[in-house]
């Protein structure tokens, strides 16, 4: 691609205190001076974009910003010797679209650490539709295996399932043959039938998930995983079988834990951390070989929507709202 050669990019900026967005004409000498650049086929939308557009979180660290956390593409210039040109590559976190330009553009520039190759057995499009929420549920997943939790061990739950990872977490779970119930919002009932597609057997839900619990509540669940922290989090820790494990990942609801030792303590729960954004390579790339294979192709087609680059910033605010059930791919290309 020559240097004066235009491509299609989503910037952000802030104006007066406010982040304000526009589809820009760029030049590849316009991009940051990393050592792969990209020809990028889709990227995704996040809970973590909502937060950026909205201006909430402190998310877009510099400005002006390409956001984007996740891309997939192919190779164009590569500086690496572990990358070269006609390479197939996808990226996930790394504070990518957040302190380092993004996938919301045609053109990319990445650092070549935070790239793996596409795993074989998909393709870009089905790369971005599992994406950053695809990925981190297999990497909670794979926690909840490690914890000894199979799916001979007793029912696990999935909170804020109807969202992106939720309902990736569902639809892995239940392939995998775990009995899986979904706990939705209040509210989002009407995505009930979406997630017994998915696998979901049953749904949890009523006002005791807006109140405190019980430092021990009955014993339900062999597994969980929390996409929503606070004390929808609390309350399923309590609700933990001896011996059960979960896998915490999201914080949509809020960063707080408002619980007690008890369950831990008395019940031998574990309460164990998945991060996507720092996850090393090699981690990754055992959490991409999973999902060829563990999440079917019948669920992405249900699970996402494919939007242009134009419309995300009117879905970043409705993943705020709660008005996005499933997931997001953009067709940085889609005109």
């Amino acid at each position: 691609m020559s240097s004066n050669e235009t491509f299609k990019a989503l910037v952000v900026d802030k104006v007066d205190g406010k982040i304000v967005s526009e589809i820009k004409q760029l030049t590849v000498d316009d991009l940051p001076q990393e050592d792969v650049l990209i020809k990028v086929d889709y990227s995704t939308v996040n809970y973590k974009e909502g937060l950026g557009f909205a201006g909430l979180n402190n998310i877009f660290r510099k400005f002006p910003m390409v956001p984007g956390l996740d891309l997939a593409g192919t190779v164009v210039e590569s500086q690496s010797p572990d990358f070269k040109p006609g390479d197939q590559v996808i990226l996930n976190g790394w504070s990518v679209g957040e302190r380092y330009w993004g996938g919301y553009a045609q053109m990319a520039k990445i650092k070549s650490d935070f790239l793996i190759p596409l795993p074989k057995g998909i393709d870009t499009k089905k790369a971005m539709e599992i994406g950053t929420a695809g990925y981190t549920a297999m990497l909670c997943v794979l926690t909840l295996e490690e914890a000894g939790i199979t799916p001979e061990s007793g029912p696990v739950i999935v909170t804020g399932a109807a969202g992106g990872v939720g309902s990736n977490a569902v639809a892995i779970l239940a392939n995998l043959g775990y009995d899986v119930t979904a706990l939705t919002a209040p509210g989002q009932e009407s995505t009930h039938e979406f997630l017994k597609e998915l696998g979901a057997k049953s749904f949890a839900g009523g006002e005791e998930w807006s109140e405190m619990p019980k430092p021990l509540e009955v014993q339900k669940w062999m597994g969980a995983v929390d996409t929503v922290g606070s004390v929808v989090l609390s309350r399923v820790i309590a609700e933990m079988n001896y011996g059960g494990c979960v896998a915490s990942c999201g914080l949509a609801a809020g960063f707080d834990l408002p619980s007690t030792v008890m369950p831990f303590i008395l019940r031998g729960v574990s309460l164990r951390g998945v991060d996507s954004v720092w996850c090393p390579n090699s981690r990754r790339i055992e959490a991409w070989e999973r999902l060829v294979t563990d999440i079917p192709d019948s669920a992405l087609a249900k699970i996402n929507k494919v939007i242009k680059l134009e419309e995300v910033p009117k879905y970043t605010k409705d993943i705020l709202e709660g008005k996005v059930h499933g997931h997001l791919v953009v067709d940085v290309n889609a005109s």
